[in-house]
């Protein structure tokens, strides 16, 4: 049996962008979101969650700032703050951890990341039983590339690329303030109509896939 989470970033990143990722969870295919618990929206993006309980919530860990004022010494330390900031906004542990711009791969601080997963008992992206499907992105090259995630592009990632087992799509939808401090941009909107046609839901069925939230994970490894 194929098993897809379809993952939100960013949430809490801004109201737009929090309204963007509900759309895509109760008119769409998105199953789970990550928390960016220091962003302006996060309380709001956390008191919807709690409204919602079959949206799974992780932690989308922002170090950026950490690394580059204070260095990797402090980095231990923002990232358990960052957990303890994550129980307080929803009450309760993630489901599931990762980080903004993929931060934790840097190898110096893959061991903070490897240990507060282990201390959640969490899946931790691209280091679990959780294949991460990742070509689900709209940008590169300094370029916008809206072919990559429109409805047949994410037809082509689905048909190609989930295999059997567990897998996360990650994904960035929203809708964009004129003051929102991110490159990506118009690709949130398409990212959106794209995880909310009815073409996509049709081709998880067509091709026997499941939707799971994190939370409903763990019963199907």
């Amino acid at each position: 049996m194929k098993h897809l989470i379809v993952n939100g970033d960013d949430f809490g990143a801004s109201r737009g962008v929090n309204r963007g990722i509900l759309e895509a969870h109760t008119r769409g295919i998105l199953t789970s979101a990550s928390l960016m618990v220091s962003m302006p929206a996060s309380a709001e993006a956390s008191a919807f969650a709690r409204s919602r309980p079959g949206l799974s919530l992780g932690l989308h860990a922002d170090l950026d700032s950490i690394e580059r004022c204070a260095g990797f010494d402090e980095a231990r330390s923002a990232l358990y703050r960052q957990a303890d900031r994550f129980y307080t906004l929803v009450g309760r542990a993630p489901t599931h951890l990762d980080s903004h711009h993929n931060v934790h791969r840097d190898a110096r601080l893959l061991p903070f990341f490897l240990e507060l997963a282990r201390c959640l008992d969490v899946p931790l992206r691209e280091y679990s039983p959780v294949r991460s499907v990742s070509r689900f992105y709209g940008q590169w090259g300094g370029e916008t590339h809206p072919e990559q995630i429109g409805v047949q592009g994410l037809i082509r990632i689905l048909e190609t690329e989930v295999e059997p087992g567990l897998n996360e799509l990650c994904c960035h939808p929203g809708y964009v303030e004129p003051e929102f401090p991110s490159t990506y941009r118009v690709e949130r909107q398409i990212e959106l109509r794209t995880l909310c046609d009815p073409a996509v839901r049709r081709c998880l069925e067509r091709h026997e896939i499941r939707l799971v939230s994190f939370r409903e994970a763990a019963g199907c490894r």
